[in-house]
């Protein structure tokens, strides 16, 4: 229920708070009292259109906050938890009006769009007035409130159900005969296709790697010309070191005549004999490493080329080309199996048709039973709100023409104002004032039922007076007893 409302600078309103409880609570006062401004700012934080004019002169911006007592197990937590907001045992609407015509919207203190915002506010208040059909525009709504009559939201959800169910089914039926008829017109093809990379047998990552060895391989090739190069310059026919090997054993020889003169020398020459043998060694050694067999390179040049010319040729990433193998293998043993698959899915298609049909039927039957019973207790009610010549009825046409997953039923609700007038639908046949009336007598008759948890009334006692006024505050009373009444009216009845 509605527990707190609060506005700032919005048309007169400079700020105002109110506090609202269970039951009945009436907003009274002679014209221009500000009971629209109320109301309007009540509609923007729920949702309605904003406008730049709603403003209080002179004020940047304006704000609405409604706030709003929740039960654990009320329908709002699954509309806040759809879209990520958490259920707090208090729910918070706030509504900002910019003076550009701008709105920014809130719940909870969590930034929202309108359309959020307003489907909570539909969930929560129901405004209605004389001139006010809202709630009676959509023929659903007179399904869903006379399911909730008859307690059988239960029976309707189940049909909901089943309606997806079937749905499901069935284009899963027609997704795989897609499919098959699509593998039946690409056999021979996806045959081919299947025998040509099995015997390919492409591994995902393997592109990479070949590429990656090739270039190690060539790069091995370029390295070892260089390293034969360097090997033939110190131990080729035209090496110097034969000849130092030489003018070392000489010197050494004169070392025992002169050996201050000589041993530095030939010291020198022993270290660079060393050091050329050692490079030698090196040399050697990383030519062994970057040998590599031409004919393993011709291999892999000329896996690479398959593998690049079957990716052209599949129009695929060569790295997906199993992927792709596996999807042709699928699509031959769908041309095998499919139809044996299409008749399971069949079959079961057809079963959740009868399911659905079945208990389509059923809630309908049970919709024509509460339906006598609706149009009995509104009738019942008419009498005294200045209706008893008017007749109420709840058409209720079963065609499967329309079946959804509210079942295969129009309903619409219809009235006849006078004996000898042809009824019609209630949006069509009555006037402003009858219209409250109706919808007064409805609400009466669904109490808790059908109802949103916050109800306003908006002068719908205009032009009636007397027993009829008494009548109308009666029954704003019997409503007060279930949910939230907010009654904007003059008459002292009420």
């Amino acid at each position: 229920m509605l527990s707190r409302l609060s506005i700032r600078d919005i048309v007169l309103i400079d700020r105002l708070d109110v506090d609202f409880a269970e039951g009945l609570a009436v907003l009274t006062g002679e014209t221009g009292a500000g009971k629209s401004i109320l109301l309007d700012s009540f509609a923007l934080a729920l949702g309605a259109r904003g406008d730049a004019s709603l403003v209080r002169q002179g004020a940047e911006q304006g704000q609405v906050i409604a706030a709003f007592d929740l039960p654990a197990k009320h329908p709002v937590n699954k509309l806040l938890k759809a879209n990520d907001i958490a259920p707090e045992g208090e729910l918070i609407l706030r509504r900002v009006q910019l003076g550009d015509g701008r709105t920014k919207a809130f719940v909870n203190d969590q930034p929202v769009s309108v359309q959020v915002l307003r489907q909570l506010g539909e969930a929560l208040v129901e405004i209605h007035g004389q001139h006010d059909d809202r709630a009676l525009t959509d023929a659903a709504t007179h399904r869903r409130l006379l399911d909730a009559y008859g307690a059988l939201e239960g029976a309707a959800e189940k049909v909901a159900d089943l309606w997806d169910a079937r749905s499901a089914a069935a284009e899963a039926v027609a997704a795989h005969r897609a499919d098959v008829e699509r593998a039946r017109r690409e056999a021979d093809w996806l045959r081919h296709a299947v025998d040509e990379l099995n015997k390919l047998a492409p591994q995902a990552g393997e592109e990479t790697a070949l590429a990656d060895r090739r270039a190690a391989m060539m790069q091995a090739e370029k390295a070892a010309t260089d390293l034969r190069e360097a090997l033939e310059a110190i131990s080729g026919p035209n090496s110097a070191v034969p000849e130092l090997s030489t003018a070392v054993r000489k010197l050494e020889r004169r070392a025992a005549q002169a050996p201050q003169l000589v041993e530095p020398a030939v010291r020198s020459l022993d270290t660079a004999l060393n050091a050329i043998e050692e490079t030698r060694n090196h040399l050697e050694n990383a030519l062994r490493l970057a040998d590599f067999d031409p004919a393993e390179l011709e291999r892999i040049e000329e896996r690479l080329f398959a593998l690049r010319a079957a990716g052209r040729k599949y129009n695929a990433p060569v790295d997906e080309l199993a992927a792709r193998a596996q999807k042709y293998n699928d699509d031959v043993a769908l041309i095998d199996a499919g139809e044996d698959r299409l008749k399971t899915l069949e079959a079961a298609a057809a079963k959740a048709e009868a399911d659905y049909k079945a208990a389509a039927l059923a809630l309908s039957k049970s919709r024509k039973s509460a339906a006598i019973k609706l149009d009995k207790a509104v009738n019942g009610e008419l009498p005294p709100l200045k209706l008893e010549r008017a007749k109420f009825s709840t058409e209720l046409v079963a065609d499967e023409a329309v079946a959804g997953p509210g079942g295969i039923d129009r309903v619409e609700f219809w009235v006849q104002t006078n004996p000898g007038t042809r009824p019609g639908p209630l949006m069509k046949v009555a006037s402003g004032g009858e219209l409250a009336r109706f919808l007064l007598a409805l609400k009466v008759v669904l109490a808790d039922r059908g109802s949103a948890p916050t109800l306003v009334f908006d002068e719908i006692d205009t032009g009636v007076g007397g027993a009829v006024a008494d009548a109308i505050g009666a029954r704003l009373g019997r409503l007060a007893d279930k949910v939230q009444v907010m009654a904007v009216t003059h008459a002292p009845q009420v």
